[in-house]
């Protein structure tokens, strides 16, 4: 157990995602903080499906969840796919649990049956709002005689089940991060907890999941705050031990505003796909709501957990800056090495033909040159990546930047420019023209065709031409990448070869 922590014993943690689409980056976040703890302290990490939402469930979200969680690297003790002493994981496979203990409930006196239609409730709300008072549950059922339910349970009248909250006390929690919260019972609506399908809402089978699993430290997000007094009455109810509360920032856009999709990308799946790396996701999610005790902003999942104090986790609220995670991935792939990052860059491209996503031209063009050598597993394309990958390991900030700046060692054909994307400012065509022609006949000489002697033969061509470098470099760029962005020129020109470099800066000239 990490010395700095304040649990006096092993910590078991879950987080609990509901299968609805994508894997979320908030699930990350909260895993993330919930794995530290877990490994810190001896303890362990449950992953838990939170499907009772039949109407938004997504068959292939599940997959999708622990897909991203080991991509991730946050393994799990326990959950659906793994095992474990306290399943079933899926809530959805738990409902009879949920209706003895919700019975156990409506023996005690704390629970009710609320035989209310959806047409009295929503006739309900529309009153509320039109009194401008908060929405709520009025308590109708709360009152009725025992033959009265009695009545209606024989002639089969649907029902929910309700958490009778009292409303002459206030409910008092404390939280690890903030301290004690308080919340007036009369602000509490009788919570349903048990739907009429026989499934539980999100309030009933998280206590009951917890404690049947033996949570003892709930970590999630500050928006469960309000949540978190319906949740203490119930542990009051069973007679059960509460666990500790940590209740996390929410990750926000730069307006401040929770973070959504239509600001940010959200899906986990979003980043694998655009190339980002897992250690660099988690690093950035890490900086989100805690800070290393050296103040360094770059550090792997190991160092983490190496220094991780739960105390220093922050309440602040963390902006989700995309451009700050652009530079951190960038920096991940500057420190890799480059073999490792050649196996990365082929990953990446096979990941993207397994999801079946449409290629644009640089990546076809990748993808076709190696197909025809041997494909995505074969020494050939391991061996002309590793090849390229000195000349854009500084230059790349994602994996998928790999392919647009690395097109002209793939394709067979890059002269797809414009004229004008050749002619530098106060020059024209047809000094181009002659320019590239004279390049074209001093390279047809050059003995040795390695990245100095191409330097030093076009260097000097500047002072027999009277151009400045920067202007005859342009036109040879473009002629040889079809960009005017590239890797280093002359390296590029050496591993294209002789033959290729020549036969594109013809092409150009006829351009």
């Amino acid at each position: 157990m990490n010395a700095n922590d304040n649990t006096s014993s092993p910590a078991v943690v879950r987080v609990a995602p509901s299968p609805t689409g994508d894997p979320h980056v908030g699930t990350a976040y909260m895993a993330l903080f919930n794995y530290a703890l877990a490994q810190t302290t001896g303890g362990r990490f449950i992953l838990r499906i939170e499907d009772t939402d039949r109407t938004r469930y997504q068959e292939d979200s599940e997959r999708q969840i622990t897909e991203a969680l080991t991509w991730l690297g946050l393994s799990y003790h326990e959950g659906p796919d793994v095992g474990g002493p306290n399943g079933p994981y899926r809530q959805s496979e738990r409902t009879d649990i949920y209706r003895e203990n919700t019975q156990t409930l409506i023996d005690n006196g704390t629970a009710y049956r609320c035989f209310c239609t959806p047409e009295r409730l929503a006739e309900l709300r529309r009153a509320q709002r039109a009194r401008k008072e908060p929405p709520g549950y009025d308590g109708l059922c709360r009152g009725l005689l025992p033959e009265e339910v009695e009545a209606k349970l024989a002639e089969n009248t649907p029902f929910v089940i309700r958490l009778k909250v009292p409303k002459d006390r206030a409910v008092v929690f404390h939280d690890e991060l903030r301290g004690d919260v308080e919340i007036e019972g009369k602000t509490i609506d009788d919570q349903v907890l048990l739907k009429s399908d026989g499934f539980p809402t999100y309030h009933l089978a998280n206590v009951v999941d917890d404690h049947l699993m033996e949570v003892t430290d709930v970590i999630r997000a500050e928006e469960w705050i309000t949540s978190t007094p319906k949740h203490v009455l119930l542990y009051e109810a069973f007679g059960w031990e509460k666990p500790r509360f940590r209740h996390m920032p929410l990750l926000r856009n730069k307006d401040k505003s929770k973070i959504s999709k239509r600001k940010n990308p959200t899906s986990l799946i979003w980043y694998k796909e655009n190339g980002y790396l897992p250690e660099a996701l988690l690093n950035f999610l890490a900086l989100m709501g805690y800070s290393s005790p050296d103040g360094e902003e770059m550090f792997d999942l190991a160092s983490m957990l190496r220094d991780f104090d739960v105390k220093r986790i922050s309440t602040s609220s963390p902006v989700f800056d995309m451009d700050k995670l652009l530079w951190l991935n960038g920096e991940y792939i500057r420190a890799d090495s480059e073999a490792n990052l050649t196996q990365r860059v082929l990953d990446h491209l096979a990941y993207r033909r397994e999801r079946g996503l449409e290629p644009d031209a640089a990546e076809a063009d990748v993808l076709a040159w190696i197909d025809a050598n041997g494909g995505l597993d074969g020494d050939a394309a391991r061996d002309f990546v590793g090849r390229t990958m000195p000349l854009v390991q500084e230059r790349i900030k994602t994996l998928q930047e790999y392919a647009p700046l690395t097109r002209c060692f793939f394709a067979s054909d890059v002269s797809g420019y414009a004229q004008e994307e050749m002619v530098p400012k106060k020059r024209n065509a047809g000094e181009v023209e002659d320019l590239l022609r004279g390049i074209v006949g001093a390279l047809e000489k050059l003995e040795s065709w390695d990245t100095a002697s191409i330097e030093a033969l076009l260097r000097s061509l500047c002072e027999e031409y009277s151009w400045k470098p920067r202007e005859l470099f342009q036109p040879v760029r473009v002629a040889v990448t079809g960009s005017k962005i590239s890797p280093p020129l002359f390296e590029t020109m050496e591993l294209l070869g002789r033959e290729t470099t020549l036969a594109r800066l013809g092409a150009a000239v006829e351009v």
